[in-house]
């Protein structure tokens, strides 16, 4: 259970905010800052006030009607506040305020004390003592905001695609179908005229598909996390529960990753089979355990108590190379095993040419408005998620992070699949990579708002601290950049292989 300090704001509605504050100021021109609101006593300007004393308020359930021994803690609670005693032998919990000059120059002796309170509660049960936390924090109805925020983005971008499947589509391929002359063909969108082209290999085909064997791998990992926390499994009681979920659960989906590189390489026309397998299996993750090693040797340096021990890394390793790579070597045996994918439409031998586009139309500015949507479903959820990292709030609500990690797919597929329309019908046939870097940019804009919130919220200013603080955020980036990337890139590859299935080609 952790310690919580639990007040009141001004409507009386009740917070809970796990630790406690040791101490507040009072500003050169009177203004109260940080928790001198909870006393009138705390007025003298230019001041610090010092909490040197705790009443610790232990809640048990005795047991007596569950005929079990002993008691179970239910609630432990805190109350800061602040006494300047006379001396160590008769301390009195009583008198003004603990104040520290700002402008102190010589040495200051302080007294620290506390008291301890046992209160028994048979009321509530032992498997309900997180309730009074959860049930007293904020931003729910934020929350909330932030879902119906999203779903009328989802509903706006599902109307366009609504509109362009069903009427713009519908009525071209009617055209398509019904037109004998080219040159009444030559007249109409361009969307039909690349489909000599549209299925032609990609460049760089071959880290294409080890970015989408690995971001299938991190969406499995993802769905299923998420789901058994909201089915309550990974419950904030049992801590690192989360995290542990998702490693072994990263470990286990190794097959998925080397199944869908492989079968997308070699659809690619690729050959090099080994080198998709190795690089699979190595790449992204190697990354990232790099970055995460680097992390971990600052802070052993600083002598954190957040380093995780040697052993452990051993044991990630083992792991990795022990499990994850032979189910990633499985999977892409099974891929390369199978037929590669067939197209509904023939590649011409000769590229066509690409007209000149508008600046709309372009790779560059497609792909950097592709990513503003999907990020404003998730920027509101987003601040929570970096509070309970780095300002050590709780986190526990999974059910609205689940929803929105939906809406996140949804919204990705929508965007990916407007922009590839567009650029089709400008002709330009060039999607494989635009489709995939469209929503993976949303990755850009979560790295500029964390790069938002370390300035704006966070006083951080020791030259390792902060390299912690970039360094885990690139790890995020990473992940997110290749989990919104493959979910555009499939329904971008669902769209086309639909829409040039339905039209008669000579």
């Amino acid at each position: 259970m952790p310690v919580t300090w639990c007040y009141y704001f001004e409507d009386g509605q009740k917070y809970c905010s796990p630790g406690f504050p040791v101490g507040c100021t009072i500003t050169a021109d009177g203004r109260v800052k940080d928790a001198c609101v909870i006393n009138s006593e705390f007025n003298k300007k230019d001041t610090i006030y010092l909490f040197n004393h705790v009443d610790i308020i232990i809640t048990y359930h005795s047991g007596k009607d569950e005929n079990w021994d002993g008691a179970r803690l239910v609630a432990a609670r805190l109350e800061p506040k602040s006494y300047k005693h006379t001396g160590d032998k008769a301390i009195k919990c009583e008198g003004p305020p603990m104040e520290i000059p700002k402008d102190l120059t010589s040495k200051f002796q302080i007294t620290y004390s506390y008291s301890v309170i046992f209160q028994e509660n048979d009321t509530i049960k032992w498997a309900s003592r997180w309730d009074y936390i959860l049930e007293s924090m904020q931003h729910t109805n934020i929350q909330w905001f932030s879902i119906m925020n999203s779903l009328v983005i989802v509903l706006f971008l599902s109307g366009m695609v609504a509109m362009i499947m069903l009427r713009t589509l519908h009525k071209d391929i009617a055209r398509y179908n019904q037109i004998d002359s080219s040159e009444d063909a030559q007249e109409e969108f361009g969307w039909k005229l690349v489909h000599g082209d549209i299925f032609r290999p990609p460049m760089k085909g071959m880290l294409l598909s080890v970015f989408l064997g690995q971001g299938t791998q991190i969406f499995i990992m993802t769905f299923i996390t998420l789901f058994l926390a909201c089915l309550g499994f990974l419950s904030p009681a049992n801590r690192g529960a989360l995290m542990t979920c998702a490693v072994v659960l990263w470990v286990l989906l190794g097959t998925p990753a080397g199944y869908v590189s492989a079968r997308m390489y070699k659809t690619f026309g690729g050959e090099r089979w080994k080198s998709n397998v190795l690089l699979t299996a190595l790449l992204c993750p190697g990354i990232i355990f790099a970055d995460f090693f680097v992390m971990n040797v600052i802070l052993l340096a600083k002598g954190s108590s957040a380093a995780i021990p040697f052993g452990t890394l051993v044991a990630i390793l083992a792991m990795w190379f022990g499990i994850s790579v032979p189910l990633t070597f499985l999977g892409a045996y099974f891929g390369f095993k199978e037929r590669a994918i067939e197209h509904p439409v023939r590649t011409n031998q000769i590229p066509r040419q690409i007209p000149t586009q508008s600046f709309f139309t372009k790779p560059f500015p497609g792909i950097i408005m592709g990513g503003i949507l999907p990020f404003g479903c998730i920027f509101i959820q987003l601040f929570f998620i970096l509070n309970s990292i780095w300002s050590h709030q709780m986190y526990y609500m999974f059910g609205f992070l689940f929803l929105v990690f939906i809406i996140l797919l949804i919204t990705c597929s929508e965007a990916t699949i407007l922009l590839c329309y567009f650029h089709l019908c400008a002709e330009d046939y060039h999607w494989w990579w635009r489709s995939f870097l469209t929503s993976g940019f949303t990755a850009v804009y979560l790295f500029i708002y964390a790069v938002h919130y370390f300035f704006s919220k966070l006083q951080i200013t020791e030259t390792a601290s902060t390299i912690l603080y970039f360094g885990y955020t690139m790890i995020m980036v990473l992940i997110f950049f290749l989990f919104t990337g493959t979910i555009g890139f499939f329904a971008c590859y669902w769209f086309v292989r639909k829409i040039y299935s339905v039209v008669k080609v000579d």
